[in-house]
């Protein structure tokens, strides 16, 4: 909510001695809208556009409670220049899909609608601009349309109500005790979303829908006068109507001393909190608030590294811990340490959060820790500097939008490393530690206990452990020991025995007498990011199709270290570097991957090939991901979309185990030499392929990989393996039926049909592909937008690039029991009437245009190129795929989609699968 120091119009930058980014053009309307503009011509052609209002559910009236995020539903529900359901069509004309690229969202204290253009082309500017002004000042709220809407929004609270939500609003009312937070959430009540008339919907927004609370963003390829102008000219003209809304009564913060809550609720993951409430932080941005706000966070950073190294440790007394400072809409101020508990293991957890804490107030942070967490921030920092030319312009509009909704000051990355840089000049850990004991202030401890189980003793019980924590000294912390990285050298470089070049898609494919290859994508997406992958083995062609696939522990292998050097010294040896390291099992590779920039690519390189070369296999790792499984099923079990992820993979592949999610009995049994059983052999000796993609050059990749991964034994060449057939389910004339233990008034329906592999006709699965996004349009069209039954009906297409004949169209619903034999049945007209007749020409427009437009937009990004030029090298119909993704789209016809239709939507091959409640 607006600081009151600010006046209609004005920015902080007009009460504040920070530097605002000169990049950025800050105007305002006589009518005291707000607006700001910034050009970024990469990617070229594209803008983000953001209309932000300054009011959400804190300022609804008792019986408008939801109605602020009602509203947001009715902007796409007719205005005066733009009939009820058309906005959407006349985005997907543009090439914007609805959710992808068009959206909105309402929290407590804000309502923003979002805008992605993949073009910036004079109609869709000036389309978009039109949409916005007509859901800023033209709305129509009519009646009928706000009736056929209630169901959509009901569909939502109903998928909202889970039992992560319900404990945070238990917290939420335990900590901000009687204060406005605990009864304005921004999904409503029930009752109010049934029965309000859209004359209370219309109060808010006459009341609250003002210039004077409106700022728009917009950012991308454009000429900023000439958008100005285009801003000027759709909203200048913009009245208020009737009296301004008021700003809402936030309620004291109450004196309390030491209070305990417990929480019980099945199916949430154990957590802890100890928390301080103070008042509201209202001073200024200022540069003295910024540089004592840095020293601050770094005080955090030193106490969140001593919980990392805790919850790494063998038999951990947590999962994982955190300690932060947030400030809470404007009603208070918070200091929060945090801890994910194993199941009846909470004493533990709170007696090691509470002494850590307090060994940081006693003894503050040491100069070697300090010193540590600066190298890091500052290598961060360096980072955004070096790519702060080639950020996207939704995440610039966002960084415009956040620091806007906090009366911040909107920096650039270069100020925010100078006053870094200029803060910790010099600082002392005495310093630091002033700053966190300072932070520590507040009413209470107030601790909060989150548990799927009764606690005996309850909040007595929670008292009493945390005084007995107290009366045990705390030791100070123990100097940090000297690390060297001891994987710089790998052997003599490796010798380039193969280059070959890919011109038409800046692609070098290089082959080293090891048997490694490497693939090389030089780009400028994104200025300073590269992007590593490193392909081994087989994946889960390699595995056995009978045997629990451990792919859910992977992650232990990278937690577990390295044989000279564990994690945790391997990130404090390296703090000043920029590198990553994640595995991942996909169904041909084992894939480990890492994000860097240009002058940490041999770190980066050597980081993989050491996790390949000398993994630790560490025992703590795998028992942490273990102990987080212990209770994963009862968190699947409390709603319907969780049993439906949970169970939904290993179904479409017909019980195989290597997509079968693990029993409670397999995550309990499974032991570390069993992921070692799985990986090891395939991670030590299967054919390596390597794909950089990013801000380098092919000399300097082909260098950095020459030293490490081609340094490394001869490995075996890519070859494909005679894997274990893949089958789809076969056709079920009633529902498979799973049952969940949520909301009696939660379902989800899921139908699917077989298509067949990609290459087995690429161009057919390119028509698959449009047929998907036109049974989206028509299920939202009928589902969502006729009979207002649900709110966001899902459809998806697959279609493997690995196991031969198998893909599949599907679609799903979120929506009561009692409506799921009606979406059966629509989902069977739909597809009976794609297949009988032919699709029309807008329709087919409005399917094929946003997917041609997400294709082109990530074209123009790393992520992108580092998926697409996995296994090209070995197989060319791969490259082939890439080229002609977009003519082979932009050729789909209205008689493509039918035969596709025909071929896939064939009603005696339809499987279904129903999740229903337990009851």
């Amino acid at each position: 909510m607006a600081a009151p120091d600010l006046a209609p119009g004005q920015w902080p930058q007009a009460v504040s001695d920070v530097e605002v980014d000169p990049e950025i053009r800050f105007g305002a309307l006589p009518n005291g809208m707000r607006y700001a503009i910034r050009r970024q011509t990469i990617p070229a052609g594209q803008a983000a556009l953001r209309l932000r209002i300054d009011a959400g559910s804190l300022m609804e009236a008792d019986d408008q409670q939801g109605l602020a995020h009602f509203l947001e539903h009715m902007a796409f529900n007719g205005s005066e220049a733009v009939p009820e359901g058309e906005m959407i069509k006349i985005l997907e004309r543009l090439g914007l899909a609805f959710g992808a690229d068009t959206n909105a969202s309402t929290g407590f204290d804000e309502t923003i609608y979002k805008l992605d253009l993949p073009r910036t082309d004079q109609e869709t500017l000036s389309t978009s601009l039109m949409l916005l002004r007509e859901t800023a000042m033209s709305l129509t709220i009519a009646q009928d349309a706000v009736d056929r809407e209630r169901g959509i929004v009901l569909s939502e609270e109903r998928a909202r109500d889970a039992p992560a939500y319900r404990t945070y609003k238990d917290r939420l009312a335990f900590l901000l005790k009687d204060q406005r937070l605990n009864d304005r959430y921004p999904i409503g009540e029930v009752e109010v979303l049934r029965s309000a008339p859209a004359a209370r919907i219309r109060d808010f927004y006459e009341a609250y829908y003002r210039p004077e609370r409106a700022l728009l963003v917009a950012v991308g390829d454009f000429d900023v006068d000439a958008m100005e102008a285009q801003i000027i000219e759709a909203f200048g003209g913009w009245t208020a109507l009737g009296e301004p809304g008021g700003a809402p009564e936030l309620g004291e913060v109450r004196r309390r001393g030491l209070e305990a809550k417990v929480a019980v609720e099945p199916g949430v993951q154990g957590a802890l909190q100890i928390a301080w409430v103070r008042d509201p932080d209202v001073a200024i941005d200022s540069d003295a608030r910024r540089r004592a706000d840095l020293i601050e966070q770094l005080g955090f950073s030193v106490l969140n590294r001593r919980l990392s190294v805790i919850s790494r440790a063998a038999d951990p007394p947590f999962l994982g811990a955190a300690a932060f400072v947030n400030d809470e809409f404007g009603a208070a101020e918070t200091t929060s340490i945090i801890a994910n508990a194993q199941e009846g293991r909470w004493r533990e957890a709170l007696q090691a959060i509470e002494a850590e804490q307090r060994r940081a107030l006693l003894h503050g942070v040491r100069q070697d820790e300090l010193d540590r967490e600066i190298a890091e921030y500052r290598a961060r920092l360096k980072a955004n500097v070096a790519g702060a030319a080639t950020r996207r312009p939704s995440s610039l509009a966002q960084q415009i939008l956040g620091a806007t909704a906090e009366d911040e000051v909107v920096t650039s990355p270069a100020q925010d490393l100078a006053l870094f840089d200029a803060t910790v000049e010099g600082l002392e850990a005495a310093t630091v530690s002033r700053a966190l004991r300072d932070a520590f202030q507040g009413q209470g401890p107030l601790i909060f206990l989150a548990s799927p189980t009764e606690v005996d003793g309850g909040e007595a019980a929670v008292l009493s452990a945390y005084e007995a924590s107290r009366r045990i000294e705390v030791a100070p912390p123990e100097a940090l020991s000297v690390v060297e990285w001891p994987y710089g050298q790998f052997g003599a470089p490796g010798k380039v025995v193969e280059t070959r070049e890919i011109a038409d898609l800046d692609t070098v494919f290089i082959r080293f007498d090891n048997g490694v290859r490497l693939t090389i994508k030089p780009t400028r997406f994104q200025d300073d990011e590269i992007l590593v992958a490193v392909n081994v083995g087989d994946g889960l062609q390699s595995l056995p199709s009978d045997t629990q696939s451990l792919a859910w522990a992977s992650q232990a292998l990278v937690e577990g270290g390295l044989g000279e050097i564990t994690a945790e010294d391997m990130e404090r040896v390296l703090a000043s570097n920029v590198y990553g390291a994640r595995l991942r099992v996909s169904d041909d590779a084992f894939t480990l991957s890492g994000s860097t920039r240009p002058e940490d690519l041999d770190v980066q390189m050597q980081v993989l090939a050491a996790y390949l070369a000398d993994p630790a296999w560490r025992t703590e790792a795998f028992a942490r991901i273990q102990a987080a499984g212990a209770t994963i099923h009862e968190q699947y079990e409390a709603t319907a979309g969780g049993v439906l992820s949970r169970d939904l993979s290993g179904l479409l592949h017909s019980g195989d185990r290597r997509w079968t999610f693990p029993s409670k009995a397999d995550i309990a049994q499974a032991a570390p030499d069993d992921l070692k059983a799985q990986l090891a052999g395939p991670l030590a000796k299967g054919p390596i392929e390597v794909i950089i993609v990013g801000d380098t050059t092919v000399e300097k990749a082909t260098d950095a990989v020459a030293r490490t991964f081609g340094a490394l034994p001869p490995r075996a060449e890519v070859t494909r393996p005679e894997a274990a057939p893949v089958a789809f389910p076969p056709p079920t004339d009633t529902p498979v039926r799973r049952t969940h233990k949520g909301r009696a008034d939660q379902a989800i329906g899921y139908v699917a049909w077989p298509s067949t592999d990609f290459f087995a006709d690429p161009q057919a699965a390119r028509e698959a592909a449009i047929l998907g996004e036109i049974l989206r349009l028509r299920l939202v069209e009928e589902l969502r937008e006729s009979q207002g039954a649900t709110y966001s009906p899902s459809v998806n297409y697959n279609h493997s690039y690995v196991w031969t004949g198998w893909g599949y169209v599907s679609a799903s619903v979120e929506i009561p029991p009692d409506g799921l034999d009606a979406f059966f049945a629509d989902v069977a007209e739909i597809a009976d009437d794609l297949r009988r007749n032919p699709v029309g020409d807008d329709e087919l427009e409005r399917a094929r245009q946003p997917r041609l437009e997400r294709i082109e937009r990530a074209r123009v990004g790393n992520d992108y190129w580092l998926s697409e030029l996995a296994r090209t090298q070995t197989d060319p119909r791969r490259l082939e795929a890439i080229r002609a993704v977009i003519p082979g789209t932009e050729r789909v016809s209205a008689a493509d989609v039918q035969r596709a239709a025909e071929r896939i939507l064939s009603p005696d091959r339809t499987w279904k699968i129903e999740v229903v409640p337990e009851s």
